[in-house]
């Protein structure tokens, strides 16, 4: 008896190891009316070309039923599945046959201990299923969206229950229909009592939670707080900050508790060097640029930015700043500039800036200006004129709105900043080139428009548009009023300021590739526009321009910064005639 059962088991794992070392073939369905024959392969996930393997019918019947009683479909039935490997003898075509009988549809959904206030958006979303099939992600969403709403009105930690399910079929219009009973248990209202911050060893609480703009006692609501490490990385203060966690102490009292990691705010950013002098006896000179930021000055969120440049050696600009946030605990901001710029051996170009931002919301701000400005020829026994002395006294006005949700490295929104201003300009001399007729108090407007927007399609790509222009109005303009367009921070693949124009618009396109929250390559292709109009009386041509420039460049988190750095060309510049553009980024 024993040779006969060794037999058998041995024909028996001879015929398993032939079928199963066969291939599927094709797989064809029949009889699918509801359902697109992708839909029943996507369900079984099984192709052409894999091995046959044990089990393999078992395995297609569940997971077709799966997916059919996921769409609301129970009364289905297989009418066959074959197996015929009669034309080719390694592969095997599969046949199903398959009868998706009718669907299932949601009747009634009973729902209890809803609020009077709840009421209105609770049952009218469950009602909306009512004569629709009976679809377990439509009734997952409209459940998702339930919990959402009691989210954002006080109730994070709401439940939906499902009681029971009624499945019945219908006399009268001989329906498959089924009731569904649930419970809500909403909880007790959820408040925000309390905020905690962690990992911040430098900068003062307060300065974070004026920040957040939260009341103390203010209703839980998730949709604002799932924006506020926006507010938080604007500061620019911390690493990218994860949405807060929330829970409720041994108090009672709703505790909001924010993690962040600090990163370098003071940055310096320099370089010097040293031109030796020439023929003529002439003497060297330093040359370079130094760039200090501190942006949160004793972690109070105070800024001071200094900044030194000289290229050559006639000319050379001093810009220092100071920021003073939530002046006297109120949303204004206040800032101070003082500005000097010596432009060749023509003058010299000073400047005091006072201003007040009004913090409306924590993306819209308003601002006012109000500055002194003096321009100083510095030749004055020459009998070439270059500018004229005088004094400007400058107002202006600037609206701001700003969505990014990140202060160095956006992924998207939008920043947009509209400025006026009126500038009051008297010419005091020099006195051998003021005649009669010239107008020495002139009213000149200047207008700015800078928009930047932010747009991420794919994961960890970023397309950033930005559109600057500028125009000036009035009688006559100097070399002094004009506005000023190339390099790193307008046109790149041109010198610093090496257009000059009454009128200026220039565009910057940057595809970015990110490689951490805030080191990324990017190509980019600039473009830009300058206008300075005709001055027939002081015998000043019409001058006008279009460049463009691109290039490729990085921006790298480092421990002294964002550095950005790029490697731009002009038009018409070969490899060799290419620009490197570098420097910490600065937001002041």
């Amino acid at each position: 008896m024993l040779r006969p059962l060794k037999i058998l088991l041995s024909l028996h794992l001879l015929f398993t190891a032939f079928l199963y070392s066969q291939t599927i073939g094709s797989i064809n369905l029949n009889g699918n009316k509801s359902f697109n024959k992708s839909d029943y392969f996507e369900w079984i996930n099984i192709f052409p070309g894999q091995s046959m393997f044990e089990g393999l019918k078992d395995t297609l019947m569940k997971r077709i039923s799966f997916n059919l009683n996921q769409r609301g479909y129970f009364d289905y039935k297989f009418d066959a599945i074959s197996f015929d490997s009669a034309k080719t003898k390694n592969n095997v075509d599969i046949t199903i046959n398959i009868n998706e009988g009718v669907p299932t549809f949601f009747n009634k959904v009973n729902v209890e201990n809803v609020s009077k206030t709840d009421s209105n958006f609770v049952i009218s979303s469950f009602n909306n299923l009512s004569g629709e099939i009976f679809n377990k992600f439509d009734l997952e969403n409209t459940i998702s969206e339930v919990l959402s709403y009691y989210e954002n009105n006080g109730n994070p930690f709401a439940v939906v229950k499902i009681k029971s399910f009624n499945f019945y079929k219908d006399t009268l219009s001989k329906k498959n229909l089924t009731d569904i009973f649930l419970l809500i248990d909403a909880k007790k209202k959820s408040r925000i009592n309390k905020i905690e911050i962690h990992g911040n060893k430098k900068t003062k609480n307060y300065v974070l939670i004026r920040e957040l703009r939260i009341v103390s006692g203010q209703e839980y609501s998730q949709q604002n707080v799932n924006i506020l490490p926006e507010r938080l990385n604007k500061l620019g203060f911390f690493k990218p900050v994860k949405k807060p966690e929330y829970y409720i102490n041994s108090k009672g009292e709703g505790v909001l508790s924010f993690d962040v990691q600090e990163i370098q705010t003071n940055n310096f950013d320099g370089i010097i060097g040293y031109i030796p002098g020439g023929r003529n006896d002439e003497s060297g000179y330093v040359t370079g640029l130094v760039n200090i930021n501190l942006r949160n000055l004793f972690g109070t969120g105070r800024v001071v930015s200094i900044k030194w440049q000289r290229l050559n050696r006639s000319s050379q600009l001093l810009d220092l700043n100071y920021l003073e946030p939530w002046l006297l605990g109120m949303p204004i901001n206040l800032s101070t500039r003082i500005f000097q710029r010596k432009q060749d051996s023509s003058y010299v170009q000073r400047t005091f800036d006072i201003s007040l931002q009004y913090l409306a919301t924590d993306v819209l701000s308003m601002g006012v200006t109000l500055s002194l400005e003096s321009v100083i020829p510095t030749d004055n026994g020459n009998s070439k004129f270059t500018v004229f002395n005088s004094t400007i006294v400058n107002t202006g006005l600037n609206l701001k709105l700003d969505t990014r949700n990140d202060l160095f490295s956006p992924t998207n929104g939008i920043l947009f900043i509209n400025s006026y201003s009126f500038r009051k300009k008297t010419i005091n001399g020099p006195s051998q080139f003021i005649s009669p007729t010239t107008a020495t108090n002139i009213n000149l407007q200047k207008l700015e428009l800078s928009f930047d927007a932010y747009f991420s399609f794919v994961n960890r790509q970023v397309l950033a548009v930005k559109l600057h222009g500028g125009e000036l109005r009035g009688p006559f303009f100097e070399t002094s009023d004009l506005f000023r367009m190339g390099g790193f921070n307008s046109l790149r693949g041109y010198k610093e300021d090496q257009f000059l124009g009454s009128r200026i618009i220039w565009g910057n396109f940057e595809y970015r590739f990110l490689l951490t929250n805030r080191t990324y390559f990017f190509l980019f292709f600039d473009n830009g526009y300058f206008l300075r109009k005709e001055d027939v009386y002081r015998n000043i041509p019409k001058i006008e321009g279009y460049k463009t420039g691109y290039g490729l460049g990085i921006n790298l988190e480092t421990s002294l910064g964002i550095l950005g750095v790029s490697f731009a060309f002009g038009e018409g510049d070969s490899f060799s005639d290419g620009k490197i553009h570098f420097g910490i980024i600065n937001n002041f």
